[in-house]
C-alpha cells in the first residue's frame, strides 16, 4: 500500500499537470504562476486562511466560498479562481502548496530550466539573486529559476535545494551539526 505522502505527491502532480495544460492552452503560463504565488503569499501571511483551506470541519461550500473570496480580493485570474474552486469541491485545498510547487516544476522543465528552492533568513537583494542564479546555473549546466522563501528560523546563510540535492549552509544547520558532533563525543 502506498504511503499518504506518495499519494499526495501523485495527486499534486496530476492537478498541476491539468492546470499547466489549461494555462498553456490559454497562453497564460506566467499569469497562472503569478496568481499561484499570490495565493501562496496570502497563505503564508494568514494562519486563518491556512486553517480555512485545510480544515476538514468546514463544509465544502463554505471552504469554496472562502477561498474564492480571497482569490477575488487578491485579483487572481479566472483560471486560478476556477482551479481553487475545483480543489475546494474535491477537498484538495490542503495540498495547494504541493500543487503550486509541482506547477512551478513542470513550467521550469518545459522551459528547460531547473528550479532551485532557496530559503534565506532575510529577503535577498536583486544582486544576491542574480549572483546565486549565475552560480547555480554554472553548476547545473542549465538556466536556473529561483523559488525564494524567507525563514528567519535559519538565523543566517542559505538552504538551497536543486532536484533531490540539498545544501544546508544555514547557521541553524551548522549549529545542529555542531550539536550532534559534540553529543557524539560526550
Amino acid at each position: 500500500m502506498a504511503s499518504d505522502t506518495s499519494v499526495a505527491a501523485v495527486l499534486a502532480q496530476r492537478y498541476a499537470g491539468a492546470l499547466y495544460e489549461l494555462a498553456d492552452e490559454g497562453k497564460a503560463l506566467d499569469a497562472v504562476l503569478a496568481d499561484l504565488k499570490s495565493v501562496e503569499a496570502a497563505m503564508a501571511e494568514s494562519a486563518e486562511l491556512r486553517r480555512a483551506m485545510t480544515s476538514p470541519l468546514l463544509p465544502r461550500k463554505a471552504q469554496e466560498a472562502a477561498v474564492l473570496a480571497v482569490a477575488k480580493a487578491l485579483g487572481v485570474g479566472d483560471l486560478v479562481r476556477r482551479f481553487l474552486g475545483t480543489l475546494a469541491r474535491n477537498r484538495r485545498l490542503g495540498g495547494f502548496a504541493a500543487v503550486a510547487a509541482a506547477y512551478r516544476a513542470i513550467l521550469a522543465d518545459k522551459r528547460g530550466e531547473t528550479t532551485a528552492e532557496v530559503v534565506s533568513a532575510v529577503a535577498l537583494t536583486d544582486s544576491q539573486k542574480a549572483a546565486l542564479e549565475a552560480a547555480l546555473a554554472g553548476r547545473a549546466g542549465r538556466k536556473i529559476s529561483l523559488d525564494l522563501k524567507v525563514d528567519p528560523r535559519i538565523l543566517g546563510g542559505l538552504k538551497v535545494k536543486v532536484g533531490s540535492r540539498l545544501v544546508d549552509a544555514s547557521l541553524q544547520g551548522q549549529l545542529k551539526r555542531l550539536h550532534l558532533t559534540l553529543a557524539g563525543r560526550a
